[in-house]
């Protein structure tokens, strides 16, 4: 019997340890195939890919930021952060004036 706790994760929510299960399980990208459509509790369609660890099924919504952050997924960023500190995640346009800064 499955008995892994579910949870639905928005991208303001991931966490380094879900990113990297994602480009784990996902290392070329997620394709339709990949992709679960359901709705939520309150009627809305959602569109995730999944992921788990032992005892939790992740549901990663899908969106642009998701896909632009597994694409340039570096480990090396995330090392001073702890595996559940979802502020780690930056929003990839935070990234890019973090990147402007730097020039």
């Amino acid at each position: 019997m499955n008995s892994l706790k579910r949870v639905i994760v928005d991208f303001k929510k991931l966490t380094p340890e879900v990113l990297k299960l994602l480009v784990d399980k996902y290392p070329d990208g997620y394709g339709d195939g990949d992709i679960l459509t359901f709705k939520n509790a309150k009627g809305e369609r959602i569109e995730a890919v999944e992921v788990s660890t032992e005892d939790i099924k992740y549901l990663v919504k899908i969106s642009a930021k998701l896909e632009y952050t597994m694409e340039n997924y570096d480990e090396e960023d995330y090392g001073d952060f702890a595996a559940d500190d979802p502020e780690a995640i930056l929003d990839p346009k935070e990234l890019q004036e973090a990147a402007d800064d730097e020039d």
